[in-house]
């Protein structure tokens, strides 16, 4: 059954689950799994990032995945990674997110971040120049600032968190830095900008792990509904710490 769902509705559940003013948090989501959001199909991704804003503030920080998973390289594509203009891969939300004049959005050709609030400067200065999903990555510096993620009518399946923990702990299945492709920076000028291979070797967590599973049975995610989709918010550190566990049973499986 379609519901209605009002402004004032996100806004309620954001806080129910545990989100707060100064909270720095990454989303994850999925506008159809809502329902009928107030907006239309025009303006809903709209409302549901004006609910996050509400809540969390100016001296908070959300941060949203803007990536194009290489789509401008693929045939038909413009060649180039414009942060201004090359629409995101990762749904409705993300896609209104990005394009707000008040966002930032990092230079990434393939995995950028987009970013509002107290910290979003800082989060994506400089994200072409390491690891995609290293520790200086926009969501690297969001973890280390204790921060949380949000999944919005999503599951663990999509949280890009696990791939920093595979980054940061060396992982085989990523490629660090070993694609280029040009990159135009806001000035017009045409640069390379390097980002991760994908997919050299079996990945520990994203073929095997289960620490969605081990959050929840350990009390470390909080749970909440609006409309027809599900709310879960957990810390970042405390998935780091699972996936960590689970990253070592999965090797020791795989031995």
């Amino acid at each position: 059954m379609t519901v209605n769902v009002s402004l004032s509705d996100l806004m309620q559940a954001f806080i129910q689950v545990g989100l707060r003013a100064g909270d720095g948090v990454i989303v994850h989501s999925s506008l159809s799994s809502l329902g009928r959001v107030e907006g239309g199909a025009e303006g809903g991704a709209e409302t549901v990032i004006d609910a996050l804003q509400n809540v969390i503030t100016l001296k908070g920080t959300l941060l949203m995945p803007s990536f194009n998973h290489g789509a401008p390289f693929e045939a038909g594509g413009t060649g180039v990674y414009d942060p201004k203009t090359i629409p995101s891969t990762n749904g409705a939300i993300p896609d209104a997110f990005w394009r707000r004049p008040d966002v930032h959005r990092s230079l990434n050709p393939t995995h950028a971040f987009a970013a509002w609030g107290a910290r979003s400067a800082h989060y994506i200065e400089g994200h072409e120049h390491t690891l995609t999903l290293g520790p200086d990555s926009p969501l690297g510096r969001l973890w280390q600032d204790d921060g949380y993620g949000l999944l919005l009518g999503v599951d663990y399946r999509v949280n890009t968190f696990h791939h920093l923990v595979e980054t940061v702990t060396g992982a085989p299945c990523l490629g660090r830095r070993t694609e280029a492709y040009p990159v135009r920076l806001p000035n017009g000028e045409l640069v390379t900008g390097r980002t991760w291979g994908w997919r050299e070797a079996p990945c520990p967590l994203t073929d095997n792990g289960s620490y969605g599973e081990t959050l929840a049975q350990l009390g470390l995610e909080r749970r909440a509904k609006v409309g027809n989709a599900s709310l879960r918010l957990f810390r970042l550190s405390e998935a780091y710490t699972v996936d960590l566990l689970q990253k070592s049973d999965s090797e020791v499986g795989i031995g």
